[in-house]
């Protein structure tokens, strides 16, 4: 994720950085501009068209059709910054069920084998479950005596020998049964915060909205040569280049905050979150 200072906003006019999306649009930003030239020439000078034609009247059905689409955008952009921010939510929901969990568990704690325990397993749910929604390989973690193979869904195994150490503690004798329950309650919530991320990256916008407006996108910006030629002459040619610009560089922020666990630069600081946790888990234990 970009970190930026929002009030320096002055800057952002004269920064490029690799997300933005002129460096991706700019390829189909030079083909819209040659083909407006194209259709500039052939009206203009080629096919001589008067300025009474039909032709001139396209403009009539881009005031509707601009209309439209941009109502189309706003509920795509809206869409997808909900499901970005909803995934910061539960993150930030991770956060502060580690931290009660190792509250607790500091209190409750005294023999110091169990207490380094927790204090490297609890950050390392947050660690795997960084990486198991990038899918990134996580092949083997070491918690002292206690090795995670490779396993299809690795955060469960984690939570699953969280909860064994607890009860183990119960079986011990270190924690009461009530203790037990408290504890139980905090090890259930990492389990409901990875089946939220995953509800969220297993379930995109449905293919056939987001294929429409693409297609919508594209038809519309090759139409708008031909309605606006006769008042703007050649001027159509970087007008028409903006328009696209604008257009698709929302549909590419939507495209790209929707799926807010990925490593795009408009991505949520997962990692770094991570290690926040581990640092707050290792101060309080």
């Amino acid at each position: 994720m970009i970190s930026y200072n929002p009030k320096n906003w002055i800057t952002f006019i004269f920064r490029f950085h690799k997300a933005d999306t002129l460096r991706q649009l700019f390829p189909m930003m030079i083909f819209i501009g040659i083909y407006s030239a194209g259709i500039a020439y052939l009206e203009i000078e080629y096919w001589n068209l008067p300025e009474s034609s039909h032709v001139k009247n396209i403009s009539i059905m881009h005031g509707m059709l601009g209309f439209v689409i941009s109502l189309l955008l706003v509920f795509r952009t809206n869409t997808a910054y909900d499901r970005w921010w909803e995934g910061r939510k539960i993150w930030g929901s991770l956060v502060n069920n580690s931290r009660n969990l190792t509250i607790k568990l500091s209190v409750m704690l005294s023999d110091e084998s169990d207490r380094a325990f927790f204090r490297k397993i609890i950050p390392s749910y947050a660690s795997i479950l960084n990486k198991h929604l990038k899918n990134e390989e996580t092949s083997k973690q070491l918690f002292d005596d206690v090795i995670i193979e490779h396993h299809n869904h690795r955060p469960n195994q984690v939570a699953k020998i969280i909860f064994q150490k607890i009860n183990d503690l119960y079986t011990s004798k270190k924690i009461t049964g009530d203790q037990l329950i408290i504890l139980n309650h905090e090890v259930q919530s990492f389990t409901d915060i990875c089946g939220a991320c995953e509800r969220i990256k297993n379930t995109p916008i449905p293919y056939s909205y987001s294929a429409f407006i693409n297609k919508f996108i594209f038809f519309y910006v090759l139409t708008l040569p031909f309605g606006y030629v006769f008042n703007l002459g050649y001027y159509v040619i970087p007008v028409v280049v903006f328009i696209f610009y604008v257009l698709a560089s929302l549909e590419l922020i939507a495209e790209e905050i929707e799926d807010p666990f990925g490593n795009d630069a408009n991505d949520l600081p997962t990692k770094k979150i991570a290690e926040n946790i581990k640092r707050h888990v290792e101060e309080l234990l």
